[in-house]
């Protein structure tokens, strides 16, 4: 197996622990509803110790209460899913070394902080 191969498995696998740990997560502590959104799951009704802030996404997996989930919201979410692909095993490391102020965490940014309601929210073109 080339050195690429072996990257891209130990990637996959770890994108792989992190659907399946946020399965066992939301499928233990969700109360509320369970949808597919895109490539997401979003568990609704969980916990409020159970996610920081609006609530947080482990693989293809986003966990939450019970607050507004709308299309900006999941296009946010969906960015921090491929983000898993990408790094796997290394994302939550690597996510916690970019620190907890949202505004100055590359993850963050990449996803977007107006549409994870980090920043007030302008209007798009065509929005009404």
């Amino acid at each position: 197996m080339t050195g690429s191969r072996v990257v891209e498995a130990v990637r996959l696998a770890g994108y792989v622990y992190g659907c399946t740990v946020g399965w066992v997560w939301g499928g233990l502590l969700s109360r509320g509803r369970i949808e597919r959104r895109g490539r997401l799951w979003v568990f609704r009704g969980m916990p409020g110790w159970a996610y920081p802030r609006g609530g947080v996404c482990v693989g293809h997996c986003f966990l939450t209460g019970d607050g507004r989930i709308d299309d900006r919201l999941i296009a946010h979410e969906s960015v921090h899913e491929r983000q898993w692909r990408r790094y796997g095993f290394l994302m939550p490391v690597l996510y916690a070394l970019a620190g907890r102020d949202a505004l100055r965490n590359r993850f963050e940014i990449e996803a977007g902080l107006e549409d994870g309601n980090y920043l007030p929210r302008r209007r798009r073109a065509g929005q009404g």
